[in-house]
């Protein structure tokens, strides 16, 4: 599986997740533009990491909740790269922008949500489709179970709009499929290096402890890895077949049940190291 002579656009791609993501495709070959919005240092170092893989790219600022912004994040990617071939829509607000209950929100914290998601996404998308090759990828991460389920209650805005963001898949899968074009979204579990490290550190050791006992079957956290893993496949030539879909990249927690407990579900325990 290789992705050499390719060119990829990661948003939110200086730490976590995206450069997780940044990373596994300039292994594969291909090259990065590497946005961030506050972190220019942070996103120094993964486009250095870039190149030690044998890759290259660079770096881009912007704030993705304006339209205008992602305009000039993409005339700067045709000025560097010519073409476009992967498109990862990644990038996320800080979790204190949008973080309040369903009849606390504001409305200003709400639109950010969208803001930042749907309507990024929407935006990003036409402004890549025009200078993308054929075959191109565009690839969208998302968390599912906020779209899904309404327990979560701080997570309102974000679950909103992450389930926009998951629409705008489908509809952009029909729509691109006639230039070979694949859209799909990948939604990661909890992952180490993400926005779990920005949660308050007993909540932090409350869910680690959570995924050990079973929650994910897999018996731990997600890496940045896995999920650049997932996206890249998704990028290879050998997945045009797939578009339109949300890849769940969390070690089978969506697979648990949450109305029994797990001793009543019967899940096998962990295996001693």
């Amino acid at each position: 599986m290789t992705l050499r002579g390719k060119t990829a656009l990661v948003t939110g791609g200086s730490r976590g997740i995206g450069r997780g993501i940044a990373l596994k495709l300039a292994e594969s070959g291909a090259k990065v533009a590497v946005h961030y919005y506050q972190k220019e240092d942070q996103a120094k170092a993964t486009l250095e990491q870039l190149r030690a893989c044998g890759s290259d790219g660079f770096v881009v600022q912007a704030d993705v909740s304006k339209p205008e912004e992602i305009r000039r994040i993409f005339a700067r990617v045709k000025s560097e790269f010519g073409s476009l071939d992967i498109f990862v829509n990644n990038a996320r607000p800080e979790v204190p922008t949008f973080y309040e209950g369903p009849m606390a929100v504001s409305l200003d914290m709400f639109d950010f949500a969208m803001d930042s998601q749907a309507k990024a996404f929407l935006v990003g998308v036409r402004e890549a489709v025009p200078f993308m090759r054929a075959g191109g990828r565009i690839i969208a991460l998302t968390y599912a179970p906020g779209g899904r389920f309404g327990s979560w209650q701080p997570w309102v805005a974000m679950g909103a709009a992450k389930a926009a963001l998951e629409v705008l898949c489908r509809y952009f899968a029909v729509a691109l499929a006639p230039q070979q074009i694949t859209v799909n979204a990948v939604s990661p579990g909890w992952t180490d290096d993400s926005v779990l490290n920005t949660l308050p550190q007993p909540v932090q050791d409350t869910i680690r402890k959570w995924q050990q006992a079973g929650w994910t079957p897999m018996r731990r956290l997600g890496l940045p890895a896995d999920i650049g893993n997932a996206v890249k496949l998704l990028c290879s030539a050998e997945a045009n077949w797939i578009t339109g879909q949300t890849l769940e990249v969390d070690g089978g927690a969506s697979l648990v049940a949450g109305h029994l407990p797990l001793e009543v579900q019967q899940v096998p325990a962990a295996h001693a190291a």
